[in-house]
């Protein structure tokens, strides 16, 4: 069975009308374990695509850092290219 992998926005709105089923109480026990299993997957993706964002801000903050100081940032072959980002000051709002 393969696993399509689906938006983080599109999964936490999945995860919120699962949610809501549970939460009514209208579903059968079979029903109910299977959509608790669904959400927790749903659950595990956000997370992880939350860890890996994290991680990307981590690099950005670290490179203007290092950028700062003179020196050359270290990405991996994995991790996006600071220049397609846009940095804001903490001021701005």
């Amino acid at each position: 069975m393969t696993k399509k992998k689906i938006s983080f926005e599109k999964a936490m709105a999945e995860l919120a009308s699962l949610v809501d089923e549970l939460e009514a109480g209208n579903l059968t026990l079979d029903e109910a374990l299977k959509t608790f299993e669904k959400g927790v997957g749903l659950t595990r993706q956000c997370q992880a695509d939350l860890q890996h964002a994290e991680q990307k801000v981590q690099i950005l903050l670290n490179s203007s850092t290092s950028d700062a100081a003179g020196e050359s940032p270290v990405v991996g072959s994995d991790e996006m290219d600071a220049d397609r980002f846009v940095l804001f000051d903490e001021d701005v709002r």
